[in-house]
């Protein structure tokens, strides 16, 4: 994927944890998204004190110089892109000092850049699905959000996702028919259990689901096991996990995604 940078065009505080930064610039020239509303950008995100930059290629970095100036890389969702404007919007989760990119973007402003490689993309809602299954958190939220814009209107969609109150929902919009519920952490009712009660409607459903990894393990199962539906028609993929930092999930995500489909 290409080398590419935006500069910094505004931020905004979605809710407590969830910032928006807007990206534009010259740098942005040759962004063409895909078809696909899981379209994804990988951030490039300088250590403190970087020899190198603001503008630079991630990849002469680690061939020239030692680990310690690496940047931080992490995979974003890209939640708009404004081809007129050449606007850019991505969202970031931000839990006070913890990672690279959530911080980043909590102290972000007007003319700072990123450096990213993209954009990639997966999973597109697929018009001709009887309906559609999307499960998730904050990670998940913003490629929720574009798949649910993306949707037709004879469409329908069932929506379960968590947050940390209600201070964290924000609003999603979609042409199709929306059977929307938000869960609140300790409030009950957990990620799997309310997949768990779902009534299914008719027919198979097309299925996204994505967030904390030992939640994600649980409604794949479940999924597969109970409702007989196939793996390898669904896009499910834990991006993180309770307990550990980035760098300590992606260290052992490779034998954890291993072992969920050992669980199958």
């Amino acid at each position: 994927m290409a080398t590419m940078y935006g500069e910094v065009v505004s931020t905004e505080r979605l809710t407590p944890t969830l910032v928006r930064v807007v990206l534009g610039g010259s740098g942005l020239d040759g962004f063409e998204m895909p078809d696909a509303s899981d379209t994804y950008v990988n951030v490039a995100i300088p250590p403190v004190g970087a020899s190198y930059g603001p503008v630079f290629d991630p990849r002469d970095v680690v061939e020239t110089l030692p680990r310690a100036q690496w940047p931080a890389r992490r995979r974003y969702t890209v939640r708009a892109w404004d081809a007129g404007q050449r606007r850019l919007s991505l969202d970031f989760v931000v839990h006070g000092d913890e990672g690279a990119a959530g911080p980043w973007a909590a102290a972000a402003s007007p003319g700072d850049t990123l450096v990213f490689n993209g954009p990639g993309s997966g999973y597109h809602p697929d018009a001709t699905a009887d309906w559609h299954l999307l499960v998730g958190d904050e990670s998940a939220l913003p490629a929720i959000a574009a798949a649910l814009e993306a949707l037709p209107r004879t469409a329908r969609a069932v929506v379960r996702l968590v947050c940390d109150g209600p201070e964290h929902e924000v609003a999603l919009r979609s042409p199709a028919t929306l059977d929307l519920e938000w869960l609140h952490r300790g409030g009950g009712l957990t990620l799997p259990a309310s997949v768990d009660a779902l009534d299914f409607p008719p027919g198979t459903p097309q299925v996204f689901v994505h967030g904390e990894a030992e939640e994600i393990r649980a409604i794949r199962r479940h999924l597969v096991l109970e409702r007989g539906l196939s793996a390898k028609a669904m896009s499910c993929s834990p991006y993180w996990r309770r307990g550990m930092t980035d760098e300590q999930w992606r260290s052992v995500k490779r034998e954890f995604t291993a072992a969920m489909d050992a669980d199958l």
